[in-house]
């Protein structure tokens, strides 16, 4: 995973942590097949996470949330909210650079 090997988003001194609404097995056989390491992976199975952030009104086709992107700052509080696979984006991706990420997030965690 690129992000999460990137020095510079190491420097920032956040967690990463991917939710989904992927069962665990699921979820088992991604970690193997992207060579995940270090990231929690937590399941949604009720989807009661996404619907507390709000990420579900960016759902793609299966309902599910595309790739988006939340800081929630020590106080846990949400610093930032970023979408990149929303089908209602004029170019939604399912990628972003690394160097593009760290960007936001360093922008976010200075504001």
């Amino acid at each position: 995973m690129d992000l999460q090997s990137d020095p510079e988003f190491q420097n920032l001194d956040v967690a990463f942590v991917s939710i989904a609404f992927d069962d665990a097995e699921q979820q088992s056989s991604a970690i193997s097949e992207y060579e995940i390491s270090n990231v929690p992976m937590l399941v949604d199975a009720d989807h009661s996470v996404s619907k507390a952030y709000d990420v579900l009104k960016w759902a793609v086709g299966t309902g599910e949330p595309g790739h988006t992107f939340i800081l929630v700052d020590a106080q846990g509080e949400i610093a930032w909210v970023r979408d990149y696979g929303s089908p209602q984006l004029p170019n939604p991706v399912m990628y972003v650079p690394p160097l593009d990420l760290i960007k936001q997030i360093r922008e976010n965690l200075e504001s």
